[in-house]
């Protein structure tokens, strides 16, 4: 898949390099051409100089067959105006921005634009964002058997009880992490968007869970 990332700092040149590591294509932006120094000379992506929230930048940098946008740049509000535009502009839905004042990144996420707070940032964390697709094994108990594993899944579950969940996907919804903090799961607790699933199950049902969540609910009231 492609992914364009606006701001070639130490963030944005570690995320590219993860990136390409896991065989994606990579354009990033930067509005000045020496910050492109970041990346190794093996780097295979484009490099496009201009400002990341311009509409004719963001095209010439692929958006319109992009996957995914992350605006890492080290302007809050560039990042914020990017994220929108991609999102609202370019209709992605993979979008993340990085934003310092966490508690404006708390407020931009309940506007429905993804956010990670520098205080808690990582590459792994942006790109398990950008990528949203599969398991990601958390913890494992000493004989393997049972693990804890953020399973991504389908939009359409935003809005249904996880007690629903959990029972046409056949595993215990340990924890759910909404707006950068953990919280546990009640009887009447619902997904919302942007909330990432932590379940509990054996590791040979992984596949099986993570297909049922990928399908989203079947037929049915909330």
């Amino acid at each position: 898949m492609h992914v364009v990332i606006m701001g070639c700092g130490r963030v944005g040149s570690a995320l590219a390099r993860g990136l390409e590591a896991l065989d994606h294509s990579v354009s990033i932006i930067d509005r000045d051409a020496a910050a492109f120094r970041r990346l190794s000379a093996d780097f295979s992506g484009q490099k496009v100089t201009g400002v990341g929230f311009d509409r004719d930048t963001l095209v010439e940098a692929g958006i319109e067959r992009a996957h995914a946008f992350a605006a890492v740049s080290s302007g809050d509000n560039s990042n914020i105006i990017a994220a929108r535009v991609a999102r609202e502009t370019f209709g992605l839905d993979n979008v993340v921005a990085r934003i310092y004042d966490a508690n404006r990144a708390a407020v931009y996420q309940k506007l429905g634009i993804p956010t990670v707070a520098t205080v808690r940032w990582t590459s792994d964390q942006v790109i398990r964002r950008l990528l949203p697709e599969g398991t990601a094994t958390e913890w494992r108990d000493p004989s393997g058997q049972i693990v804890l594993a953020e399973v991504a899944y389908a939009p359409s579950w935003v809005g249904h009880r996880v007690t629903r969940l959990e029972a046409e996907a056949g595993a215990r919804v340990a924890l759910l992490t909404r707006l950068g903090e953990g919280m546990l799961p009640h009887a009447d607790s619902v997904v919302q968007e942007g909330d990432l699933i932590h379940l509990t199950l054996r590791s040979d049902r992984l596949e099986q869970v993570s297909a049922a969540l990928d399908a989203g609910p079947q037929s049915g009231d909330h």
